[in-house]
């Protein structure tokens, strides 16, 4: 989010670091850490992607269990539930 803002292709009403504290508090959400396991697991994963966060991303989904949120279709392609 915070590269999206600095390339200025998100605009939020506040800092990013704020934004996110307040929507996790009002969501029930956690930040999830990237663990070393996150990254080697993007080593496996097919190039459905290219985006090296996006891969992550997928890797974190996937090592996990977890849903991601994104409107990028190609993501799906790792196996992972998403919404969007």
């Amino acid at each position: 989010m915070a590269i999206k803002v600095s390339l200025g292709k998100l605009h939020l009403d506040r800092p990013v670091g704020r934004f996110v504290e307040d929507q996790c508090a009002l969501n029930g959400f956690s930040l999830l850490a990237i663990a070393f396991r996150h990254v080697i697991a993007v080593e496996s994963l097919p190039w459905h992607h290219r985006d090296p966060f996006d891969r992550l991303l997928a890797a974190q989904a996937k090592e996990d269990g977890l849903t991601l949120v994104t409107r990028d279709a190609n993501l799906a392609q790792y196996g992972i539930k998403t919404i969007g």
